[in-house]
């Protein structure tokens, strides 16, 4: 009969077992692979999967007893880092999103709400569009080999037994949420630089011509600018997606 110790099995389930919870709770958090649609079973087949085939770049990883009292803060750990790493590109699809809400409101279509089961809000019809243009843009991309790739090269940066405080003091999670309507309104500024200078145009033909029905032409002419604006801008969406794509994997990416 073939037996195996404790230290045995520890030291084959621990280099699996943490980068498996890290990836599982990117997974609960990060766009795309926290859709409902696909089923918990396959989420955490394809961690545990993952986890496996990245054994061979996971080295110098320190092994830590599932019985000991630092498995505890090894959790912590591997489940606040994984879900700052989703947390930290759903910012991403955020601007894009509240990029839309401006331009929405702007357009004068922000009363064109839908319920989004994916965030359980009701969003405009032009936040709805940019945020699924967002996404097969993330695809597109290969946002997602981008977010594992963060992930592995996490270990590196903040190890299995580093501090889960001092990893959020280093990758400030807070400028990050502080950037977003910086980077939403760097999205949505061509957009609404044009609709406000329709807007100014109308105020000034509703200056000259009183007689004229502003209220009449008005919203068929912002409506239409607005998506040509959107048409005319869509193609130019992959610079700022990348590069706050770029920004956010290099906080947990790069080695410190």
């Amino acid at each position: 009969m073939i037996t195996f110790s404790e230290a045995q099995l520890v030291a084959w389930l621990s280099p699996i077992l943490w980068p498996f919870l890290r990836v599982l709770a990117l997974f609960s958090v990060a766009p795309v692979f926290s859709l409902r649609a696909i089923p918990l079973r396959a989420k955490i087949g394809l961690a545990f999967l993952i986890a496996l085939s990245a054994q061979a770049t996971l080295v110098n990883q320190p092994v830590i007893s599932i019985n000991s009292p630092q498995a505890l803060g090894a959790v912590v750990q591997q489940v606040g880092v994984g879900m700052s790493i989703g947390f930290a590109v759903r910012l991403v699809f955020a601007a894009v999103e509240l990029a839309g809400e401006l331009v929405g409101l702007q357009m004068g279509l922000n009363f064109a709400a839908f319920f989004d089961p994916s965030s359980n809000a009701q969003v405009s019809a032009v936040s709805r569009f940019l945020g699924h243009m967002s996404t097969l843009l993330f695809v597109v991309i290969n946002g997602h080999l981008m977010v594992l790739m963060a992930v592995i090269k996490s270990f590196d940066s903040f190890p299995v037994d580093g501090n889960f405080l001092v990893v959020l003091q280093q990758i400030k999670l807070y400028a990050l949420g502080a950037d977003l309507f910086a980077s939403a309104l760097w999205i949505a500024l061509p957009m609404i630089g044009m609709l406000l200078f329709v807007n100014l145009t109308l105020g000034i033909i509703s200056r000259v011509a009183p007689q004229m029905n502003i209220y009449a032409i008005g919203f068929p002419i912002t409506l239409a600018m607005g998506l040509i604006g959107i048409t005319a801008t869509l193609p130019m969406l992959d610079q700022p997606v990348m590069a706050l794509m770029q920004r956010t994997i290099d906080l947990f990416a790069a080695t410190r």
